[in-house]
């Protein structure tokens, strides 16, 4: 069981970590030009949405289905992720690394039945069409059933985190909350959820807990430092220029991809996480308003007098606690090592080898 973990862990790492360069981009867009950014331009700013609901998932479903059967799968993969996309209104990156690795699987598998029965002179006609007919099939299915179904789930979590908050169980709402974020629902979540309940408390008492709850930059920095100091080759590079992005640009979708490419990495964001909360109960910390975006800067700035320890603390507890749990994991559960996109992009997942230099792993028969 633990080593099929561990391959299906490295498979999920080979579908994201080719895409990095594409979510750092994504990131430095978002902290430079949105309008709570560093230099707001709003003409650049409308590069955000599209990039993180288009080109992301699509870049992750072609990555899948590559990962299966070269290009050709690829292609039908990334076609096949856009009906996720159309079918769902959130972020569809669980989507693309689901349908592209099926849509890898298929087209290959219809390649291979097909191998012996094209007449000569009729293969790039039988190939163009059988792959444009897969991938208008997967597209269908995807936007009726996959992206409906990734919906839901982000809503059960949603609604998770909500009776979390009803019944007062603050800390715990942290189990939900993090995954909800991997998900990329974490301004659904702060806005939707944290920030019209804050407000009303921040009218009350001064300040709230809640904006705290989802916006803390601990956990994703104690992850990321894992990652630097335990990781290994492309994600352990680019480590530190992603902790750059999150904590002092409050980007906090940089760290997610992370997660995606190890998923058991999100028992050290609970761990941060839900120690963070604890302490911001016992010290009944709370900001006046919701840090925009979730930098360092932005929580020093809506920090109320005299609650600079609560705050900064919670902070404190959170990464140092989802440091050492993450690098446990790493260390007990290392990610698959790949030392450039372009060795992630030729693993073999098949044999769990890289290929050979200068060309695509061969799919397995």
């Amino acid at each position: 069981m633990q080593e099929r973990l561990q391959r299906f862990g490295s498979f999920l790492a080979a579908m994201i970590i080719p895409n990095l360069g594409a979510f750092i981009a994504w990131g430095l867009i978002t902290a430079l030009f949105i309008p709570a950014g560093w230099i707001p331009n709003e003409n650049f700013a409308k590069l955000v949405g599209p990039m993180i609901t288009y080109l992301l998932p699509l870049l992750i479903g072609f990555a899948g289905g590559r990962l299966v059967y070269d290009t050709r799968g690829g292609v039908v993969g990334a076609a096949a992720t856009m009906g996720a996309v159309v079918g769902a209104d959130v972020p569809m990156f669980i989507g693309g690394m689901i349908m592209g690795p099926l849509g890898g699987f298929l087209i290959k598998k219809i390649d291979q039945a097909l191998e012996d029965q094209i007449p000569t002179g009729f293969e790039m006609l039988v190939n163009v069409f059988s792959a444009g007919i897969l991938a208008t099939i997967l597209t269908l299915v995807a936007q009726i059933l996959v992206g409906p179904v990734v919906q839901g789930i982000t809503n059960v979590l949603g609604a998770g985190v909500q009776f979390l908050v009803d019944t007062r169980l603050l800390p715990l709402a942290d189990l939900f909350v993090e995954p909800a974020k991997v998900l990329f629902l974490n301004n659904a979540i702060n806005h939707g959820i944290f920030a019209p309940l804050g407000v009303a408390q921040v009218q009350e008492q001064g300040r709230s807990i809640l904006f705290l709850l989802e916006t803390n930059p601990g956990p994703g920095l104690g992850l990321l430092l894992a990652y630097w100091f335990m990781g290994k080759g492309l994600a352990k590079q680019t480590a530190p220029g992603a902790i750059i992005i999150h904590f002092f640009g409050g980007i906090h979708e940089i760290y997610f991809p992370f997660v995606l490419a190890h998923p058991i990495m999100i028992v050290a964001l609970w761990a941060g996480g839900i120690l963070a909360d604890l302490w911001f109960v016992i010290m009944n910390a709370g900001l006046v308003a919701t840090p925009a975006p979730g930098s360092i800067f932005a929580y020093l700035a809506v920090t109320p007098y005299g609650q600079h320890v609560g705050v900064l603390g919670g902070v404190l507890i959170a990464a140092v606690a989802s440091f050492a749990v993450g690098s446990f994991i790493l260390k007990l559960y290392p990610v698959k090592e790949f030392d450039s996109e372009e060795q992630a992009e030729e693993w073999d997942w098949d044999t769990e080898e890289s290929a050979p230099a200068g060309g695509v792993a061969a799919p397995a028969n």
